[in-house]
């Protein structure tokens, strides 16, 4: 019997949840993804060091002003590392917006417009990017307009149902629901200590989302992200994509037990088309989604936690440069 992540890899695109690139280069996924705590984490690595300083002299060409400098910088060093990881993988890179602009649609637009330039500068076939963007409204909003301008989005930190059918109407190309942190939250707000998988809060929402998007034709892409546990895994054995890190990847390789097909692509199984998403109606759904409320806010939190951290340590090699 083959292992449970040679059987995946057949009914599931795999993709490395790890900017570093050893990683990449053992797991040989057929796309990655990054996030700022990714590469925060990644540029503890020896590899990253000469990223990090051509990112800093790139920046210094292209501003005098240092604080447009070191936001220069961050950039280049998301694009150098997605240029890296492009080498690796034959597929697609993820590399997301600066979270604190996820309530701003323009400056989002902005910024991806100008990743999407670094890419070009570096002769990088921007057709294998994908632009990751918070699932807020303005954030939907924002990848409605790029995917119309023909570039490609991952919209991110994905918790609930009504965030979903927003993005596929908008037309986006890739979604990633957040298995792992809905568990977090239940297991902390339950009473509980335990789901079986089958049971799991982040599998069934998946499984919602996927259902209705095979049900009624939707393009968007489901890529299931932030897994706690194999199990989780295996309950979404044929989702469009999933994204895993190196540990779970290496579970999957040392289990040679039988992996059954959970979801089908000819799935009629999704509930009835819903009237098109407002923005009135989508603030209100979340509002009454406290899991979603408070995991949207954690996270982007978060990713800009991580992003302040990249830029002082960017900041840090500069200085002593």
């Amino acid at each position: 019997m083959t292992s449970k992540l040679d059987q995946l890899r057949q009914m599931t695109t795999v993709v490395a949840d790890s900017g570093n690139l050893d990683d990449i280069r053992q797991w040989q996924p057929q796309d990655a993804t990054t996030n700022p705590s990714l590469l925060l984490k990644a540029t503890e690595s020896a590899a990253y060091q000469p990223m990090i300083d051509d990112a800093i002299k790139l920046a210094q060409h292209s501003s005098k002003d240092e604080t447009n400098q070191l936001a220069n910088a961050t950039d280049y060093l998301a694009v150098l590392a997605g240029e890296q990881i492009l080498s690796l993988v034959p597929g697609l890179v993820s590399t997301e917006v600066d979270a604190r602009l996820s309530f701003d649609t323009e400056a989002t637009l902005a910024r991806a417009r100008k990743l999407i330039r670094l890419y070009q500068s570096r002769g990088v076939d921007t057709s294998r990017v994908l632009i990751k963007i918070a699932a807020t409204w303005e954030g939907i909003r924002a990848a409605e307009i790029l995917e119309q301008e023909g570039i490609a989005c991952n919209l991110t930190l994905l918790f609930s149902f009504p965030q979903a059918v927003a993005c596929a109407e908008a037309g986006v190309t890739l979604i990633s629901p957040f298995v792992g942190r809905i568990l977090d939250w239940h297991l902390a707000n339950s009473g509980r200590d335990h789901f079986p998988p089958g049971e799991d809060p982040g599998v069934l929402s998946v499984s919602r989302i996927y259902d209705y998007y095979k049900t009624h034709h939707y393009k968007t892409i489901v890529m299931g992200a932030s897994f706690r546990n194999q199990g989780e895994i295996e309950m979404l054995a044929g989702c469009d994509r999933l994204t895993i890190s190196p540990a779970l990847l290496e579970q999957l390789a040392q289990d040679s037990g039988e992996l059954a097909r959970q979801l089908d692509p000819s799935s009629q199984k999704g509930e009835p088309l819903r009237k098109p998403m407002n923005e009135n109606q989508f603030r209100w759904e979340l509002n009454e989604d406290a899991m979603t409320t408070e995991k949207l806010a954690d996270g982007i939190r978060r990713f800009a936690a991580d992003q302040v951290t990249l830029e002082q340590r960017v900041r840090k090699v500069a200085t002593a440069a």
